[in-house]
């Protein structure tokens, strides 16, 4: 009993290798919908392999494709993806930058502070959530006059929230 059962965790882990080789290569496929599959599989695999794939990914032709592969490495929370997704902050496409700003919140790296400041004064109200709430995460008291002046100038109330959550994460002030 105690071989089969050995034999049945070699044969799952067996297939999880092929399956993540299998992601790994349809991150470069054609087809948008199979590399968003892709993209989205390898960022639950917990496996220090899909870094590096999707941080090529994150150079996609496809806007959607770049999104899922920024969130995907923000699961991964492997520091190798700090520096790209820095880069992606600044790219045209609103979801790009929703997803960097989201994943460098989950990496919790503090690089990311100062470059996710001015994402605070974006012109699309989901992207300036995201930069609160990372920055939130981020529990650096660099961000907090950023916070504070946004906070004044912002008349969308989910946005507000989210400041006002990030400065009480930051400064455990719970009257924000």
């Amino acid at each position: 009993m105690e071989r089969s059962v050995k034999r049945l965790i070699e044969d799952k882990e067996k297939r999880r290798e092929e399956y993540i080789g299998k992601y790994i290569e349809q991150l470069s496929n054609e087809s948008t919908p199979y590399r968003l599959r892709a993209a989205e599989a390898l960022g639950g695999c917990a496996d220090p392999r899909a870094v590096e794939p999707l941080i090529a990914a994150l150079n996609d032709r496809e806007n959607e494709v770049r999104w899922v592969a920024a969130q995907a490495l923000g699961k991964l929370r492997d520091p190798r993806a700090v520096e790209p997704l820095l880069s992606l902050l600044g790219d045209p496409d609103r979801w790009a930058r929703r997803g960097a700003a989201w994943s460098l919140g989950e990496l919790g790296d503090t690089r990311a502070v100062e470059p996710l400041l001015p994402l605070l004064a974006d012109k699309k109200m989901d992207v300036r959530v995201a930069a609160a709430d990372a920055l939130g995460k981020l529990h650096d008291t660099r961000a907090v006059p950023a916070l504070s002046a946004a906070l004044e100038d912002e008349e969308e109330p989910e946005v507000r929230t989210a400041i006002r959550r990030a400065l009480r994460e930051i400064t455990g002030e719970a009257g924000l």
